[in-house]
């Protein structure tokens, strides 16, 4: 059996509205004649010849009465269906989002988010989850709908991002630390007891490179798997922390921060999602909002 061709659905529609095979072709900019070989098919294909002839017009069957209220919004379903989502409406949106991110992120800039999302979308709620690594299962499979992250050229090609800002790593310890005072050389940031943050368990990272280019080495006295777990062992020891700024500008009230004394690169921190969101208009009014809350 021959699939069915549903442009006639359309040429079907018109012609019972018209109710003639000339105005009909002009309404599709057709000509008459091919208008005529529509209403051909159309007789072949339903089995009824839907349109006849009363005087000097044509009437619809019986048949074709019945189809016509359906045909009808069967047409309009099928335009909505293929038109560009329109706008929606943020006040009855109900849905809940579920968003991936390092140790920090969400101490930081979760509070704004939420008061924002609140704001404007009262039914939509935040599932806040802790990304353990950098793969992109999650966003794949669906189970995570938006992740923030260290970007760099090797990110995944088959997920999309958008920068949301710059950040740097800077020093932070207790506010009673020797290093509040004075200057704060190479040397004596070496000199102390440091927290190195690894997700993966490495033992050093680019400071420690640093470092060896001015011919220093640090002494780590624990490794931790989070920035928020070494702002809190920074606050109650002597460990010196090495976090980044703008990630962590929620964590570090009563400790005091200083510029690191060593030479490090800026890293890019961006919002990543999958191709099958991009269109999405609840998605994209929720990667405003979040890129929105972090330019602040």
């Amino acid at each position: 059996m021959s699939s069915p061709d549903f442009n006639l659905l359309v040429t079907l529609d018109v012609l019972l509205a018209e109710g003639s095979v000339a105005r009909a072709a002009q309404r599709l900019g057709l000509s008459p004649s091919a208008m005529s070989r529509a209403l051909a098919r159309l007789r072949e294909t339903t089995g009824d010849p839907l349109l006849v002839r009363a005087g000097r017009g044509l009437v619809p069957t019986l048949r074709a009465q019945q189809l016509r209220a359906q045909v009808s919004q069967l047409v309009l379903d099928a335009q909505a269906v293929l038109r560009p989502a329109q706008a929606i409406d943020l006040a009855q949106l109900t849905r809940t989002f579920v968003l991936r991110s390092s140790e920090g992120f969400v101490e930081s800039f979760g509070p704004a988010l939420i008061a924002r999302v609140a704001e404007q979308a009262p039914g939509v709620k935040l599932h806040f989850v802790y990304k353990p690594d950098g793969q992109g299962t999650p966003l794949r499979d669906g189970s995570v709908d938006l992740e923030t992250g260290v970007v760099d050229s090797h990110a995944n090609p088959e997920v999309m991002t958008q920068l949301l800002f710059r950040d740097r790593f800077i020093g932070v310890v207790r506010k009673d630390h020797p290093l509040c005072r004075g200057e704060i050389t190479a040397q004596r940031y070496a000199a102390g007891k440091h927290i190195y943050v690894s997700r993966r368990g490495r033992v050093r990272g680019q400071i420690d490179d640093a470092l060896e280019a001015l011919q220093l080495t640090r002494e780590v006295a624990t490794i931790v798997t989070g920035f928020s777990t070494a702002l809190a062992l920074a606050h109650r020891t002597d460990l010196i922390a090495s976090v980044p700024e703008r990630y962590t500008q929620g964590l570090r009230e009563g400790l005091y921060s200083f510029a690191l004394p060593v030479d490090l690169p800026q890293f890019s921190v961006a919002m990543l999602w999958h191709p099958r969101s991009d269109a999405d208009l609840a998605h994209r009014w929720l990667r405003g909002c979040l890129r929105e809350v972090c330019a602040q």
